[in-house]
């Protein structure tokens, strides 16, 4: 009877010292400090080539990841379309095409691209007005009777997660994803500030959207920068302005995003068909208005030209290297768009893509219960990962996928690039970590390779709950990566 209690007690002291023997000192003083005060901590390291975990921490933790969430994303996303995948956007028109005239509308059918027109790319991989209408001239169409009718059915309309923060929705960083976008569906306006305590005067934006209706709160304070919001739900166009902005500037700067992208990018092309002769009677609109009101109708259609997006490699490297939002979340719904609902099954374009990202992932022999997914772009405070799943899917995109160098290089340089910039910059790290930040209120995490003398390590590190400022647990996490490798 002694020796069968003996057995399981020594049994638990032993594993007690194996995890304990796992757990880094720097990561023990970094728990000891009393900013980490209920505050919830989670590390991975492991040895890519061997597969084996060199360091690890409360790996089975549920933790937010914030944009480190994208890799999830980019990787999925990655594996399933092929890093050359490219996204078409379609111009076509409906009803008799007779001496120049159009009778019947003209549709831009989406495929979810989120990087049409985008800023992130160089100017000739945006000429796509400039091919529509040099394409509408060579069918010698001068004159439309109907209208622009944008069709971005291929999603829903839910553009922004319903899991989302009031906080974020209406600022330039969470535009909604849509089946159409443009612009990066952003906007920027511009202001004219007084003497403190005045209210800024709006001056406009660009690109110029007259149908957005401005609800000013702002005021003027003797700051250098400013704490402004502009805060909006999807597809309404009535935007709130609070906050303060810097006294005294004949011009500032707010960036928003784009409340319908679709209905917008259907006004835009009407405007510029008109601007360059050619007539349309109809008001401009979009497959969510057409069917509210009746009106849609599935007849078929006569493609006029087509364009395409840059790859997918190059997509998912802006995702990564910038922590593009808007591209992520397209990302998961265009993957979203293999999943067959069953019958009677009513499930968004973010679920739908989380299903597939899910589904996909454990067939792989992943472990995903730890994955716990609203949106691609780790915007939604609901998100939650484990390191544990993350160092598994690190270390199966560096080994077992095909895409593995797209995926990779998707990741910006620490100390060089992106996101990650200033991150271990100066340090021996420099230029050997690729690393994807999430940073969200009470959340700071990354993930990505580090490479030190010929090996290349997975990394996954979460700090959730901290009760010291965003910048300070950076260096904290910069000091731990430093002293660990």
């Amino acid at each position: 009877m002694i020796r069968n209690k003996i057995l399981p007690l020594c049994l638990l002291i032993c594993i007690h010292w194996v995890a304990d023997a796992q757990t880094p000192v720097p990561v023990k003083r970094l728990l000891q400090s009393p900013y980490m005060r209920g505050a919830s901590f989670s590390l991975i390291v492991r040895d890519v080539q061997e597969g084996k975990t060199v360091y690890s921490y409360d790996t089975d933790r549920l933790q937010s990841p914030a944009s480190v969430l994208k890799t999830v994303a980019t990787a999925t996303a990655l594996e399933i379309l092929g890093e050359d995948y490219r996204y078409p956007t379609t111009l076509e028109y409906n009803g008799t095409l007779k001496d120049g005239t159009l009778q019947g509308n003209l549709h831009i059918k989406g495929s979810g691209d989120p990087s049409l027109g985008s800023s992130h790319f160089a100017p000739e991989q945006n000429k796509f007005l400039a091919t529509w209408i040099a394409a509408l001239q060579k069918a010698g169409i001068r004159h439309v009777t109907g209208s622009v009718i944008s069709d971005e059915s291929i999603f829903d309309t839910e553009g922004a997660s319903i899991k989302w923060l009031r906080e974020d929705m209406g600022n330039y960083y969470a535009p909604g994803s849509y089946g159409l976008s443009v612009f990066d569906n952003m906007y920027k306006l511009s202001l004219q500030t007084g003497a403190a305590g005045t209210r800024p005067v709006l001056k406009g934006t660009e690109p110029d959207i007259p149908f957005i209706r401005f609800k000013n709160y702002l005021k003027a304070a003797p700051v250098s920068s400013d704490s402004a919001y502009i805060i909006g739900a999807p597809l309404d166009d009535v935007r709130y302005l609070y906050g303060v902005l810097p006294a005294n500037r004949e011009a500032y700067v707010l960036k928003g995003d784009i409340p319908d992208p679709a209905l917008y990018l259907a006004r835009y092309l009407t405007t510029q068909l008109q601007q360059k002769g050619i007539r349309v009677d109809g008001a401009p609109s979009c497959y969510r208005i057409e069917a509210e009101e009746n009106r849609w109708k599935k007849g078929e259609r006569q493609e006029i030209v087509t364009t395409y997006s840059p790859t997918l490699r190059e997509i998912a490297s802006v995702c990564n290297h910038v922590s593009h939002n808007l591209y992520a979340d397209a990302l998961l719904k265009t993957v979203g768009l293999q999943y067959k609902p069953r019958r009677n099954e009513v499930v968004s374009s973010f679920g739908r893509g989380v299903r597939v990202v899910k589904e996909y992932w454990e067939k792989k022999g992943l472990n995903v219960f730890p994955l716990r997914m609203n949106d691609g772009s780790g915007l939604a405070p609901a998100d939650k990962v484990s390191a544990g799943f993350m160092g598994e899917l690190l270390v199966y995109m560096a080994t077992e996928s095909a895409v593995s160098d797209a995926f990779i290089a998707s990741l910006p340089q620490a100390g060089v690039e992106g996101s990650v910039r200033n991150f271990l910059k100066g340090s021996k790290l420099q230029g050997k970590a690729r690393l994807k930040s999430g940073g969200i209120t009470g959340v700071r995490s990354y993930a990505g390779y580090i490479t030190k003398d010929g090996k290349t390590y997975a990394v996954a590190v979460f700090s959730n709950n901290y009760s010291c400022p965003m910048s300070q647990m950076t260096r904290l996490l910069e000091q731990l990566l430093l002293q660990l490798f």
